[in-house]
């Protein structure tokens, strides 16, 4: 470990979507929780040009320290300079977990980051945790998410993971927070892009995304047929709604791979999920830690969505998602 620096759990900051895409300050929260147990700093780093708005962003959400790096040579992204700015700065500072966003970003350079340091990385964790022995423990699903991988990273340092949004909740904005800023000069001689970016432009999102729904219904196969699948949009339309999925009511082409809630969907974290004739295998209920208060109907008491419920219904799925369609326009027009 260097001296200097003495043990540091570092957040790579991706703020390029930051007021809709929340992850980095996600981790600062979880890596300020992991920090406890052996007594480490939670530091951010940022590569980019004009960036001093999201450095005092990071400062305020639970970042004890932040590595700037502003250039404007890295106001767009490209991968080979990152990378290579990154795997410098890791091998001078030795930090001891390097947390990135699970997100597109943070699957194309976390890997490349880890296979320079020739360290390991656990993709799409659902957990993170210190053990007695200080190692940094790291839950994600494996086999297609029907087990949950225990993996850690004795030998190798730094300890490498991401994490996809959504996972842990950010810590509260805190105006009087103060970080430590450490300016770095980038390399005289960056290495030479295989690729260059002419220009980007970022489409407006026009729908309301899933992720960011208050309240979210999930169907299973238990409502039964699509037809009695598509009842569920007639709810959500009533309640001001998102419809998700599980992944076999996606493949038997009840719903559209973008409402597939799951580990190889969106995760997602409303205040009330309404889960009709869901079973709960882990890919999906992976997905659903984030949610506040769950109501489940499944006609089988005993199924695992049933159990992770704060209210278990048991009873049809179509019919009481009929009962309360016709409730609910009873109310809308009396």
């Amino acid at each position: 470990m260097n001296d200097e620096t003495g043990s540091e759990i570092w957040v790579f900051g991706d703020y390029r979507n930051y007021f809709q895409n929340r992850v980095t300050l996600q981790l600062l929260a979880k890596a300020r929780d992991l920090s406890r147990k052996i007594s480490a700093r939670v530091c951010a780093v940022v590569f980019g040009c004009g960036i001093d708005e999201y450095v005092a962003e990071y400062a305020a959400h639970g970042a004890d320290k932040i590595y700037v790096v502003d250039h404007p040579g890295l106001e767009r992204y490209q991968i080979d300079a990152y990378v290579a700015l990154m795997e410098r700065l890791c091998r001078e500072r030795s930090p001891e977990i390097v947390l990135v966003g699970g997100t597109g970003f943070g699957r194309e350079f976390a890997p490349r980051v880890a296979k320079r340091l020739k360290t390991g990385l656990t993709s799409d964790c659902i957990e993170l945790y210190i053990d007695d022995e200080g190692i940094l423990v790291q839950t994600a699903p494996a086999f297609g998410g029907n087990l949950m991988a225990v993996i850690v990273t004795r030998d190798r340092r730094p300890q490498m993971a991401t994490v996809r949004p959504g996972m842990f909740q950010e810590l509260p904005h805190d105006y009087e927070a103060r970080a430590q800023i450490v300016r770095i000069d980038p390399p005289a001689d960056p290495p030479p892009e295989r690729l260059r970016v002419i220009r980007s432009d970022r489409r407006p999102q026009t729908d309301r995304k899933l992720e960011d729904a208050r309240i979210v219904i999930c169907g299973g196969r238990g409502m039964g047929s699509k037809a009695g699948f598509r009842k569920l949009f007639e709810l959500a339309q009533l309640m001001g709604a998102e419809v998700g999925a599980t992944r076999p009511v996606v493949y038997s082409g009840w719903a559209n791979h973008d409402a597939l809630v799951g580990q190889a969907g969106k995760q997602i974290k409303p205040m009330v999920l309404f889960s009709f004739g869901v079973s709960g295998a882990i890919q999906h209920t992976a997905a659903l830690t984030g949610a506040g208060f769950v109501i489940a109907v499944n006609k089988n008491p005993d199924a695992v969505m049933m159990k992770m419920a704060d209210v278990a219904v048991v009873a049809d799925a179509k019919q009481v998602c009929s009962a309360m369609i016709k409730e609910l326009r009873k109310r809308i027009r009396p």
